[in-house]
């Protein structure tokens, strides 16, 4: 590797961190596991993914992608509306794909942690009442039968790179898993609804916009808790308590 001038700290909390050193991406991953879901994941999805260089647990080392990221939670998305369809279609095309080996989350267990979750956030007082209740109500959509696809897992948008109109990488593939398709268009697109039908126009075929619209609330009640407690904070403009809210 040559010499750089600085070392960049991408993300870091107690599970994991990743770091970029010039035009390389270094992954330390608590869990191996983990990192090995996200090396099968690359090697068998059928859209672009960062090349990796070397694989030494606990750290995997990954190229930079070229372009930028379609947007970041709580920020305006500047990325045009083809990239917005680029980003759909090849959610499409990866949900076409035959399924990864290994399974995801099932209903019950699902369900459970939607309990636990809504009972912490008004235990401790972290959340209005009757804001859990609401989108408690609206998350409940999301837990019906779906037909199992290859899904990300985790399809933000920061994770999602294009360069004008055309997708050239997706990262962070450590959740990958079998699942339900309108999870990864609703984390895709969470905190951006304004691009919603860019993404469903790209991903090709018709949705439930209210399934989509309960994943958002899903995945916000879900999430509060573990991003406090690993240093983000979901309070944030436009994060997920304003992804709440929006749904009163």
């Amino acid at each position: 590797m040559p010499a750089v001038q600085e070392v960049e700290v991408v993300v870091a909390h107690r599970e994991r961190a990743t770091l970029r050193v010039g035009d390389t991406f270094l992954k330390i991953d608590a869990d191996p596991v983990r990192a090995d879901v996200e090396v099968e994941a690359m090697a068998i999805a059928p859209v672009p993914t960062p090349a990796v260089l070397w694989h030494r647990p606990p750290v995997l080392a990954l190229a930079a992608l070229p372009g930028t990221a379609l947007g970041r939670l709580g920020e305006p998305s500047t990325a045009s509306p083809g990239a917005w369809a680029a980003a759909g279609a090849a959610a499409r095309t990866l949900h076409d794909a035959p399924l990864p080996p290994w399974p995801g989350q099932g209903l019950d267990e699902l369900a459970t942690r939607l309990d636990v979750e809504c009972e912490w956030l008004v235990s401790n007082g972290v959340l209005p009442t009757d804001l859990v209740t609401r989108n408690r109500h609206v998350a409940e959509a999301a837990l019906r039968p779906w037909t199992p696809v290859f899904t990300h897992g985790d399809l933000q948008i920061a994770h999602v790179f294009v360069d004008g109109d055309e997708l050239t990488g997706v990262l962070d593939w450590s959740e990958a898993c079998r699942g339900d398709a309108l999870f990864d268009l609703a984390t895709l697109t969470l905190g951006h609804e304004e691009h919603l039908d860019d993404v469903v126009a790209g991903y090709g075929v018709d949705v439930d916009l209210d399934v989509i619209r309960a994943w958002w609330s899903m995945r916000s009640l879900l999430a509060i808790r573990w991003l406090a407690q690993h240093g983000f904070d979901p309070s944030s403009p436009g994060c997920e308590v304003d992804v709440l809210r929006a749904r009163m």
